[in-house]
């Protein structure tokens, strides 16, 4: 069985020591960028390898871009090799975090075009409640030769979007905090507020308490509810970064609503640019 969106711990388990299988701890935190590193090395699942969020996930920030730039994908391409992965692997992403920073992980192996790729639904914190095995012991890999066929169609760019709602030919979904969407408070960026026309699904209202994804009905029937009569493939995610802007991708995947994209640059690319418009609401 191959799974290309989410993973139970319980599933997991029982195939983690497969050949074919390779797990990716993404950890990571905003405020200590080598928190997760240093996390891995405390313990992590079997076999699995570190992916770091600015590292090997981003490329470098310029003048012109957001906080997580996209990676070269070429050589993402080279590294994902280099960590054993090839087109029949079947890849497990996880943290700690609800997939907050998984999720990127997850949607970037999807955007080169390897579908069997799923987020550990609870990360490592159910996976430990469940009382499955974590290690220090760094995993032996054998290089492989990954092959991307990359899909530039699942990402757009600020004139895209702004031609685009201007145009009101889609729908732009933003997954920070209500609180940072209305301007009322920006604890990363140095200015507050969203995108004209955006509206508001923080990331978090896709988990339960314990941190696992809503049933796909609840997610179907809720991105329904804000979504009208909008379809799927006129939704544009973003966030801060372009972050955990794939968290609210993914639970539309996870919901059988597929076809949206993502703007790469999100919030902290959109301000670069000081022509461009900005709302911020006072209450």
């Amino acid at each position: 069985m191959n799974y290309t969106t989410l993973i139970s711990p319980e599933q997991l388990a029982t195939s983690i020591n497969l050949p074919n299988w390779i797990i990716f701890d993404c950890r990571f935190s905003l405020a200590d960028t080598e928190a997760g590193a240093r996390a891995y090395r405390r313990g992590h699942l079997p076999n699995a390898r570190y992916a770091h969020l600015d590292k090997d996930l981003s490329s470098a920030i310029t003048d012109f871009t957001g906080r997580h730039p996209l990676p070269h994908f070429g050589l993402l391409s080279k590294k994902l090799g280099q960590w054993g992965v090839d087109t029949q692997s079947q890849i497990v992403v996880y943290d700690d975090a609800g997939g907050a920073f998984a999720g990127r992980m997850w949607w970037l192996l999807k955007t080169l075009g390897h579908d069997t790729v799923a987020v550990l639904d609870g990360g490592i914190p159910l996976w430990q409640k469940h009382q499955h095995p974590i290690t220090t012991t760094l995993p032996i890999i054998s290089t492989k030769e990954f092959r991307p066929y990359l899909d530039d169609t699942r990402w757009v760019n600020a004139l895209q979007v702004q031609n685009d709602l201007a145009g009101k030919k889609s729908c732009v979904i933003d997954a920070r905090t209500l609180e940072r969407f209305k301007g009322l408070q920006e604890p990363v960026d140095p200015v507050a507020g969203h995108v004209p026309g955006a509206i508001n699904r923080p990331f978090q209202l896709n988990l339960n308490p314990d941190g696992s994804f809503k049933t796909a009905d609840k997610l179907r029937e809720q991105f329904l509810q804000l979504l009208g009569r909008t379809q799927p493939e006129q939704v544009v995610h973003m966030c801060g970064s372009g972050v955990t802007a794939c968290h609210n991708l993914l639970a539309m995947e996870i919901a059988g609503l597929k076809g949206s994209k993502l703007y790469a640059g999100s919030w902290s690319e959109w301000i670069r640019d000081k022509n461009r418009p900005v709302v911020q609401q006072k209450c």
